[in-house]
């Protein structure tokens, strides 16, 4: 039997310059961190006195007999992929699917890290992080980018710079207090809504980036380098971290009608006006999760304003996926046997 477990992340800049179609010509690169909510996958093989010859248990449950039976496509693809057979998986996790925190890439990346440690082979970050984009987005054909995949697989607060040759993850260079400041002043809520990525990419997208688009991406993109500079710089005021979401969010809301709705704008102002500095829609947009900055005096003020959402505490975490439990199984194929 393997579990792993694997945090979801937050992005903070350059959302939307991680498009392969897009930094494949122009240079992308973002800034996000993972944090202390996480899926969790278990997979072991199944006994062989069973009608059926692989069980999940997702949102749905699934028995069937053959890999090309499976209905999740992630999971169909995955075991086609890794040559997975006759098996048990079971899915859980501590927030929402399709809320903004990268959770389908995720449990791309916490299933391929468990089927790898069942067939007994150690992969590193860097693999899993590739696997887990060439399943996404290769085989099961979703829209979207690249950075989920591999802040699952590597955890913690970095930025990722892609361009036409891959991507390159460096970790940001932040003091601890200064870190823990940051993570102090942001504040999270479900705003109730939830929407699949890849349908809001896909309204989204253009056949051509246009000379509006590719200006608003490549601002995107520039404040990267300026939200770095702040998080790294101790005598820069924190502060500047807050404003700058704010001008990203803006600026994130021009790049297709799907990022955001009229529910949302009137939360975001309602948390602004309550004394948020700054803050955005995590994810592609359309629903899912809002981040807020502020002085942690304010929060309260904060939370009441906005309490008719859940507010979600948490932590940055450093570690990305990992397997937390690892027995090794014996195990022979019932065709095998027939055979």
């Amino acid at each position: 039997m393997i579990i792993t477990k694997t945090p979801f992340r937050m992005s903070f800049f350059g959302g939307g310059t991680d498009m392969q179609e897009y930094f494949n010509k122009y240079s992308g690169a973002v800034i996000s961190t993972t944090f202390d909510k996480y899926c969790y996958v278990n997979v072991r093989h199944l006994p062989q006195f069973f009608e059926y010859s692989i069980e999940l248990t997702y949102s749905k449950s699934e028995r069937v007999l053959r890999v090309d039976d499976i209905q999740h496509p992630a999971i169909r693809h995955g075991m086609k992929m890794l040559d997975m057979h006759e098996l048990r998986l079971t899915y859980e996790a501590d927030l929402p699917a399709r809320s903004g925190l990268g959770t389908s890439s995720s449990f791309a990346v916490g299933m391929l890290n468990a089927f790898y440690a069942l067939k007994g082979k150690y992969v590193d970050k860097k693999k899993l992080a590739d696997d887990a984009i060439f399943l996404e987005r290769t085989l099961c054909k979703e829209v979207g980018g690249w950075q989920d995949q591999i802040a699952a697989s590597y955890g913690g607060l970095n930025r990722i710079n892609f361009n036409r040759d891959g991507y390159e993850v460096f970790p940001i260079i932040i003091s601890p207090g200064r870190k823990h400041r940051l993570n102090e002043n942001l504040l999270m809520f479900f705003t109730g809504f939830t929407r699949f990525s890849s349908d809001i990419q896909n309204a989204n997208a253009t056949s051509e980036y246009n000379q509006e688009k590719l200006s608003i991406l490549r601002e995107i993109r520039s404040l990267v380098d300026e939200a770095e500079k702040i998080l790294v710089d101790n005598e820069t005021d924190l502060n500047e971290f807050g404003r700058l979401l704010n001008y990203t969010w803006k600026l994130k809301r021009k790049t297709g009608k799907a990022v955001t709705t009229d529910s949302i704008d009137s939360l975001y102002e309602r948390g602004i006006k309550a004394g948020a500095i700054g803050g955005k829609l995590l994810g592609a947009g359309g629903g899912g999760f809002l981040v807020f900055y502020a002085e942690k005096d304010i929060h309260d003020r904060i939370i009441k304003a906005m309490s008719d959402l859940m507010y979600i505490p948490f932590e940055f975490e450093n570690s990305g996926t990992k397997i937390i439990h690892y027995t090794p199984e014996s195990f022979a194929s019932r065709t095998h046997k027939m055979g």
